[in-house]
């Protein structure tokens, strides 16, 4: 599809919602929101389908809301992908120059130099993100075009996922009547909404907290360093209340928006709430310290796991701008209170940016994802990028990879 009636939409599809945002681009350029659209997700389970036909129909509801809202029918969507099954690696590439510059042919050439590396057949590779280029032993480039120079290295990150689990995504979409321009990591999208440029630039992590996964994104001099997923989010939090208070998984998600707090310190007032029991057994009467101590007990857990693994990366000495949170479950209260206790780093909870029109609907870390698939989108478009996927078939694959070799040789 090329950009119909200057539409992008991107479509957030998590474990305990689905969202839509319909953007329009004004002949000036500017990205304005015009439809917003969500639904329970029934069918995901940590951020891989687990029902087809559920995730189908909760995909065709947030979409026709979003449609209504806007207006206008959509043909075509950019879909976030998260889950355990994510995995990245850093990679390097080293090329010889031909001609007396380096031109974009060889630019390419680099970049799959760096992407020639051994990777499962029931693996593919969903993005392959330039860190820098070096020129004859320069290093720091960030584009090389027309420079002079004799070799020419990529340093990039690559990010693969299942092959199963992105063709289930693709499949869904399809099935709900739409196309799929491309496959964002969910990380990665919400960068692009609620980071700066001076963050990525001085060095920033980002945490994503949705309701079957956490995603990790640490920037560092403009660029993205390591990327992973733990499969410990909200929906364990709420499993937790679930459990500790003897209620309904239904009825511990309402109690942990209604009264959730992440940092018991911040619990004054020692009120009571009503909670309903399982089995018709009467309610009862619970302190909202003791809530607040099962919600920082799995919260706490999860930030010093995330700690170890940004430790791991061996970045944490570059995340001088601190920590930046979003995803629906940031929006506890006391989230960047105990964060800033785990990381000993400033901690903001991020909020969607850099968009016009119905800006104040979706300000809102609920929709980090579904609006940086907008940026994305819109970044596509203009580089040039889009191209539908069906199916992200692995024959069409190594066909149209024999097929670039072929071109190269004649």
């Amino acid at each position: 599809m090329s950009r119909k009636n200057n539409y992008i939409v991107g479509l957030d599809i998590g474990t305990t919602k689905i969202c839509c945002v319909i953007a329009e681009v004004s002949p000036h350029g500017e990205i304005e929101i015009i439809g917003l659209g969500q639904s329970p997700s029934r069918g995901l389970r940590k951020g891989v389908v687990v029902n087809i036909d559920g995730t189908v129909e909760s995909i065709k509801s947030a979409v026709e809301e979003a449609e209504l809202m806007a207006g206008t029918e959509i043909e075509s969507v950019f879909v976030g992908i998260a889950g355990g099954h994510i995995k990245s690696l850093n990679s390097h590439g080293i090329i010889a120059v031909k001609g007396k510059e380096i031109n974009p042919h060889d630019v390419e050439r680099v970049i799959e130099a760096a992407k020639a590396i051994a990777i499962p057949l029931d693996r593919e590779v969903i993005h392959v993100l330039p860190q820098e280029y070096i020129v004859d032993n320069q290093d720091g480039i960030h584009t090389p075009l027309g420079m002079a120079g004799v070799r020419l290295e990529a340093k990039v990150h690559i990010v693969t996922a299942a092959v199963t689990s992105a063709q289930n995504i693709v499949k869904c979409v399809n099935k709900a009547g739409l196309g799929v321009q491309d496959i964002v990591l969910e990380q990665l999208a919400s960068s692009e909404s609620v980071l700066s440029n001076d963050e990525k630039e001085l060095g920033v992590a980002l945490i994503d907290m949705g309701g079957g996964t956490s995603d990790l994104a640490i920037f560092y001099q403009g660029a993205i360093k390591h990327t992973s997923v733990l499969a410990i989010a909200g929906a364990q939090i709420t499993n937790d209340i679930a459990i500790g208070l003897r209620t309904p998984n239904s009825e511990a998600e309402k109690i942990k928006h209604a009264y959730g707090c992440a940092y018991s310190g911040l619990i004054v007032e020692d009120h009571t709430i009503e909670v309903s029991s399982v089995g018709g057994r009467s309610t009862l009467k619970i302190s909202l310290q003791i809530l607040s101590e099962i919600i920082e007990a799995r919260t706490r857990e999860l930030f010093e796991l995330l700690h170890q693994e940004i430790e791991k990366s061996g970045y944490q000495d570059f995340i001088s701008s601190g920590i930046v949170l979003s995803g629906g479950t940031a929006c506890l209260e006391g989230m960047a209170d105990l964060a800033e206790e785990v990381f000993q780093a400033p901690v903001r909870i991020g909020t969607p940016c850099g968009l016009g029109g119905l800006m104040d609907v979706v300000n809102n870390p609920i929709y980090a994802t579904a609006t940086g698939l907008i940026h994305y989108g819109e970044r596509s478009f203009k580089e040039g990028k889009t191209l539908e996927l069906q199916g992200r078939n692995l024959f069409n694959k190594i066909f149209s990879r024999m097929k670039g070799w072929a071109e190269d040789f004649f």
